[in-house]
């Protein structure tokens, strides 16, 4: 649990929140004589507040998006995926109790049983810190790392291309300008241009991935004007 609570960047008052968070309904049934609860009704509470941290993200930092918009981002930030992404960072497969069962049929590496405990422990935080703690988590696994998510399901390039061309007569260009590390760790920046003017700089491990946090940077700056 302390390695788990390293990764989280958080150390709980009450452990026993995060044991709760971690317990599938197979293991809460199979030891239903101890009064086991499973991770159900944490799952629940975390939906909520993953939702409205997300939700209030978006609306305070996409000012000119309208609503349909704001809801298919929030819902392409808290989808599965997403959340599976987050519990391979921390490793939760390793840590979560499941029943015989469950644990035969490769329990631990089913998205949706990994995306729950997701939710989960979210809500374990909130309860144990209140949400500036779980505001913080989410803000570090899942609002940081948007780079591949956007209001219309597509990536960044895409969304800030149509998001230009509301507009006639609008070219973006991607630019190379600055990598630094060892070849085999290398960090890449690039710079998008709109016009010919910077818009939007962003870095990441690739090229590609570099782009998308450029235009992700782009797309926030200018959807605020």
């Amino acid at each position: 649990m302390k390695t788990l609570e390293e990764k989280l960047g958080y150390r709980f008052q009450d452990r026993s929140l995060l044991e709760n968070a971690l317990t599938h309904s197979s293991y809460a049934n199979e030891h239903h004589a101890g009064r086991t609860q499973s991770n159900e009704r944490l799952e629940f509470l975390g939906d909520s507040v993953l939702g409205m941290v997300v939700a209030d993200y978006l609306y305070r930092n996409f000012p000119a998006l309208p609503e349909g918009d704001l809801t298919r981002m929030r819902a392409s930030l808290v989808c599965e995926g997403n959340l599976v992404v987050v519990a391979g960072l921390w490793d939760l497969g390793s840590y979560l109790k499941l029943g015989k069962g469950e644990e035969s049929c490769g329990g631990r590496e089913r998205p949706s049983i990994r995306a729950d405990a997701v939710e989960a422990v979210l809500a374990a935080v909130y309860l144990d810190g209140g949400i500036a703690q779980a505001r913080r988590i989410i803000q570090k696994f899942i609002l940081d790392n948007m780079a591949q998510v956007n209001q219309s399901g597509k990536d960044f390039k895409t969304a800030l291309q149509e998001f230009v061309q509301r507009r006639s007569g609008q070219v973006l260009t991607y630019h190379l300008i600055g990598q630094s590390g060892p070849d085999h760790a290398k960090t890449f920046e690039m710079e998008v241009q709109l016009n010919g003017t910077p818009v939007g700089t962003g870095k990441g491990r690739s090229k590609k991935d570099a782009e998308q946090a450029a235009a992700h940077a782009a797309l926030t700056a200018l959807s605020g004007k």
